[in-house]
């Protein structure tokens, strides 16, 4: 591997903010089902991490208590691992998603909805282990210290403040989200990997307070403490009562609420919404770009026996590619190359259009430079301004006759109405004859605001039906007749 190649698995803090967006979007774009059952699964894979960490401090009291919350610490870090590599969804990671809503590409309801259903799916997830894991009876391993330890650790957990509780629960996702962050420095899965270990190590031999972690742990111990026989007891020389205040109620009120609370000021204040403030909302203010908000007037020059009753907004593609307007040109080449696209809107953070960027801009940017690539260069260096946009209520008739008509060659006239060129040749000869250079990709706006794009391909496909079934049909039809 090139040296070249070596550094560009790494990312510059603002492209790690890009890839940040990336993340959050991604996780609002998840269907309900793809979203609970990521949950379900980070859920158990926390779960998992609290096991190793109860295994690992337990009898370790010799080693030091901070050696040993230390290794407890680098153990727990194995189910964040798990999450960034498998794709779990974690809520503590989800309420990233602040950062799309600052972007306003969802809105709050989307966003809260979304952690619900992360939370919900990660509570899921931690029970199901919980049931495994008491079937197995661990808590009775090495003569029921094991069992005893997380006793102490679950009981612990419930004799914080509300105030200590929020503030725990703060710090610890100030610094799982910024495990994640540092993620997005790297395409590496193993950087990746190893990037979550410290922050995560840190969080738990601190003591901060992680609400997933919690919804395994806790439980863990009311389980052991109600359920746990009388042998247990006897081993370890302590009785049920003195875990008395092992409840639910004491739980949800005294930790499961304050803690999740701090993680989503932790993480998508402290972490996500900060990073904006500083890399995003610096473009958002800025205001050197205009927004294209006006349509073309297009109508159609001659009568039809078309189906008028079609217009922009059954056709068109409603989630299209999009570039930002501060991408850099060799990021806009791979993002139209990965999507076999030859141009595409520029539009601006709040997903309003300002720009069109295709291969012929590219192209001859290149030839005027004599193919050497301008350094640092932007797709709002080489973009056009000047974009055709139409509305989301014109008719398709009339969109296929701008896209293959030029009125102004088919009638030329002065702006007197006086011909400028007479001819012998019929209207439809006139139409064939003449070339016409129009766009390929139209943005379509709705009240100004772009909402998708249509392309010569949705207008063949469209009229694609005045020529009756498609083939393949017909010909079955015959063989079958």
């Amino acid at each position: 591997m090139s040296s070249s190649q070596a550094n560009n698995q790494y990312f510059s803090p603002m492209e790690m903010m890009a890839e940040a967006e990336k993340f959050a979007l991604s996780k609002a774009k998840k269907s309900s089902s793809m979203t609970l059952s990521l949950a379900v699964m980070a859920g158990a894979f926390i779960g998992l991490a609290f096991l190793f960490y109860i295994t690992v401090t337990t009898g370790s009291a010799d080693a030091g208590w901070g050696l040993s919350r230390f290794a407890g610490g680098l153990a727990f870090s194995m189910g964040l691992i798990l999450i960034v590599i498998c794709g779990g969804e974690l809520f503590t990671s989800s309420v990233l998603t602040s950062i799309a809503w600052a972007n306003k590409q969802i809105s709050l309801g989307k966003m809260l909805s979304t952690w619900a259903k992360v939370y919900f799916g990660n509570f899921i997830g931690a029970m199901l282990l919980l049931v495994i894991v008491s079937a197995a009876g661990l808590y009775q391993m090495d003569g029921g210290q094991w069992g005893l330890n997380a006793l102490n650790i679950a009981q612990h957990k419930l004799h914080h403040t509300m105030v200590q509780a929020f503030a725990l629960g703060i710090l610890c996702n100030l610094l799982v989200c910024l495990a994640i962050w540092l993620t997005f420095s790297s395409a590496n899965a193993m950087t990746k990997a190893a990037m979550t270990i410290m922050p995560v190590a840190m969080f738990v031999s601190s003591g901060f307070e992680h609400c997933v972690a919690n919804m395994f742990m806790v439980p863990l111990g009311i389980v052991i403490q109600n359920f746990a026989p009388e042998s247990f007891w006897q081993m370890t020389g302590t009785t049920a009562a003195q875990y008395a205040d092992l409840n639910v109620m004491q739980f949800v009120t005294a930790n499961l609420i304050p803690v999740t609370l701090g993680n989503i000021v932790g993480g998508a204040v402290l972490v996500g919404l900060a990073n904006w403030c500083i890399y995003r909302r610096p473009q958002l203010k800025a205001a050197s770009i205009a927004t294209i908000t006006t349509t073309t007037e297009i109508t159609s020059v001659k009568e039809n026996t078309m189906n008028n009753n079609i217009i922009v907004k059954d056709i068109m593609n409603t989630q299209p590619i999009t570039l930002s307007a501060e991408m850099t040109t060799p990021k806009a080449i791979d993002h139209l190359l990965s999507n076999h696209a030859v141009s595409a809107p520029v539009t601006d953070i709040e997903g309003r259009l300002v720009g069109f960027f295709s291969a012929h801009d590219i192209m001859v940017e290149l030839w005027c430079q004599d193919y050497i690539p301008t350094q640092g260069q932007k797709v709002v260096d080489l973009m056009a301004r000047d974009v055709i946009a139409i509305d989301v209520n014109d008719k398709l008739v009339d969109v296929a006759e701008f896209l293959c008509i030029d009125k102004e060659q088919l009638f030329p006239t002065t702006s007197m109405g006086m011909a400028t060129r007479f001819s012998t040749l019929s209207l439809e000869e006139r139409a064939k004859s003449i070339k016409v250079s129009k766009p390929h990709v139209l943005p379509v706006l709705e009240n100004g605001q772009m909402v998708g794009v249509v392309g010569r391909l949705e207008v063949l496909e469209a009229m694609r039906s005045i020529y009756g079934k498609p083939t393949e049909v017909v010909e079955d039809q015959k063989q079958t007749a």
